[in-house]
């Protein structure tokens, strides 16, 4: 039960990561870490798990681009 709750919260926190990527992406807006903490360490943290968001976004991206049989740009 513990490991599957894990993975649970683990899905949950990539998928927030990625929908803050995907607004950065779309608007420009971005989350400021300095504004959780003046924690240089937790600053550093934040920034890496914004960037798992960054990957994530690329990499379906990508996949989206290689099957062109179902994915088209628009206009």
């Amino acid at each position: 039960m513990a490991i599957g709750k894990l993975v649970h919260i683990t899905v949950d926190l990539v998928l927030l990561s990625t929908a803050l990527a995907g607004i950065r992406r779309a608007t420009g807006l971005k989350f400021k870490p300095e504004s959780l903490t003046d924690s240089k360490d937790i600053q550093g943290y934040v920034d890496t798990y914004l960037n798992i968001g960054e990957k994530t976004v690329d990499f379906a991206a990508f996949q989206m681009s290689t099957s062109s049989n179902y994915f088209a740009k628009g206009k």
